[in-house]
């Protein structure tokens, strides 16, 4: 008989645990829906601000071993159309390369020995300052920007942030891993960035497209030493930890070259797995912080970095399911229901974001993008191996942005 009722107990306290795991996972798999809610029906639908010009900007553009997309970025950068602003392009490890533009606001250095750290290329370009610049923008070297990124930029600062995203937009849609790949973009910009700063918290940052005051950037980074990727992690944790808001600069954009070969891919989502398992405790000390100083913007900040990538949500998903149809199959229809939500979440994304028709399309080869980011969990461990350094190729679409002078 103590048997039989110690079975029962042990029964009913896997249950429990099973039941409140799927609850979580589900919290976190529906929260971008919840959140486009509490968006919509109590979010700060911010108006375009006035554009403004009284900043002193570094454009700081960073470059590992390939040099071939610098002259495009810096001739876009030089279009900006902004008075007070200076392009610094770290070379690092490019000795082959040289500008010949020849315009006074372009400084190029060549790190030596080389640095192999966009953390370390940003200080070494701050340290080369060749005027007292109280605003920096980091750049990636296959970035293109639109002319009038400086002003849309501006006003935020203007109103006291001292930390701002724009847009990073697709410009090349030339493979179907690259059309995914904007879609995937397109997601995390509607939920992650205009909908997360809309409703309290702060913009998840990108990694490029960013701007900062001089002075924040150097009390977050100044003594960082980290390899690899996820700088941009690192700073974004600090940066809300100090009680500051990222904004979210919506016409602030920069145009962004998607993976277009899977070989690319698998590398650069390597590189973003092994980002999230390293910096996986900030979401959890982010939303501590948020509870004990009831701060909504660190709680909700941090629960959004608790999520994994959407591939692994997805694939925990399908697990659970597959579970429930041997143990629940009430259980499996509610799932059934919340992937319905979750579809119509994704659709709604991209809806808001304008996607093009051909990037709806391309959802049908989703499976295999899938695939192929599983595929990068294997390569996840040694990412910091291959994580400085993904060349891109140069497509004809570039060149049409760069003859409209970069307007969407």
């Amino acid at each position: 008989m103590k048997l039989y009722q110690l079975n029962i107990e042990i029964h009913t306290t896997l249950h429990i645990i099973w039941l409140a795991f799927q609850v979580l996972v589900a919290v976190v798999f529906i929260f971008p829906l919840i959140a486009a809610g509490m968006y919509l029906l109590f979010g700060k639908h911010k108006k375009q601000l006035p554009a403004t010009t009284n900043g002193n900007y570094a454009l700081i553009v960073t470059a590992y071993k390939y040099s071939g997309n610098l002259n495009h970025v810096i001739q876009s950068l030089l279009k900006l159309d902004y008075p007070h602003f200076h392009i610094y392009v770290v070379a690092d490890d490019c000795n082959d390369y040289q500008y010949t533009g020849g315009d006074s606001r372009v400084t190029i250095l060549y790190p030596n020995p080389p640095l192999k750290n966009q953390v370390k290329s940003h200080f070494m370009a701050i340290g080369h300052f060749k005027d007292a610049h109280n605003r920096i923008v980091i750049i990636d070297s296959d970035n293109l920007a639109h002319p009038g990124m400086l002003k849309a930029i501006d006003p935020y600062f203007e109103k006291g942030y001292e930390a701002v995203q724009g847009v990073r937009t697709a410009k090349n849609h030339d493979t179907v891993y690259a059309q995914l790949d904007a879609v995937n973009e397109l997601y995390y910009l509607y939920y992650d960035r205009k909908v997360l700063f809309g409703i309290g918290s702060s913009c998840m940052l990108s990694g490029s497209g960013m701007a900062f005051t001089t002075d924040l950037y150097k009390r977050c980074l100044g003594s960082l030493d980290t390899e690899g990727a996820g700088f941009d992690k690192v700073l974004q944790k600090r940066i809300v930890s100090m009680g500051k808001r990222i904004a979210f600069a919506p016409q602030a954009i920069v145009y962004d070259e998607k993976t277009s070969q899977p070989d690319q891919l698998v590398k650069q989502r390597a590189r973003w797995n092994n980002t999230w398992f390293r910096f996986f405790p900030y979401s959890l000390q982010l939303m501590a912080s948020g509870l004990g100083r009831f701060s909504l913007n660190r709680f909700l900040f941090g629960f959004i970095l608790f999520r994994p990538p959407l591939f692994l949500l997805l694939a925990l998903v399908g697990v659970i399911m597959c579970v429930n149809v041997l143990v629940s199959m009430k259980m499996f229809l509610i799932w059934c229901g919340l992937c319905i939500l979750f579809v119509l979440g994704f659709l709604w994304a991209l809806y808001q974001m304008k996607a093009e028709k051909k990037l709806y399309m391309a959802l049908l080869q989703a499976p295999r993008f899938i695939l192929l980011q599983m595929y990068s969990l294997v390569k996840a461990r040694k990412a910091n191996q291959y994580s400085v350094a993904t060349e891109h190729s140069y497509h004809k679409e570039i060149d049409a942005l760069e003859k409209d002078n970069v307007n969407p």
